[in-house]
């Protein structure tokens, strides 16, 4: 890969800023803060993978929010693709900061 290629990525702060847009629809928190983005990477033909996970395997959102995803991402990247991963499972621990304060605003207790 060229270093032009390369050079012309968002970096992680810009990809993880446009996936803040992204609201899981249940929960009313971004994918980012609610700790459902696990890792991204670039694959050597170029395109971002984004290891995610939903809150359950059962989620029937999931189409929902890798709607959302391509809509905030289209602006910056042209090929990507969602690796859905189970393991490890969500839980509320990966919420960040700023989630348990959005989920709070939103009246949950965590």
């Amino acid at each position: 890969m060229s270093e032009a290629t390369t050079a012309a990525r968002p970096s992680k702060e810009e990809l993880e800023d446009v996936l803040r847009n992204v609201i899981d629809p249940e929960l009313g928190v971004n994918i980012v803060d609610l700790g459902l983005l696990y890792g991204m990477r670039w694959s050597d033909e170029g395109a971002l993978i984004l290891d995610m996970t939903l809150t359950t395997a059962a989620c029937p959102l999931q189409d929902v929010i890798e709607e959302q995803v391509k809509q905030n991402l289209e602006l910056l990247v042209d090929d990507w693709h969602v690796n859905w991963v189970w393991m490890p499972p969500w839980g509320p621990e990966r919420i960040t900061d700023d989630g348990r304060d959005m989920m709070r605003a939103l009246g949950f207790n965590i």
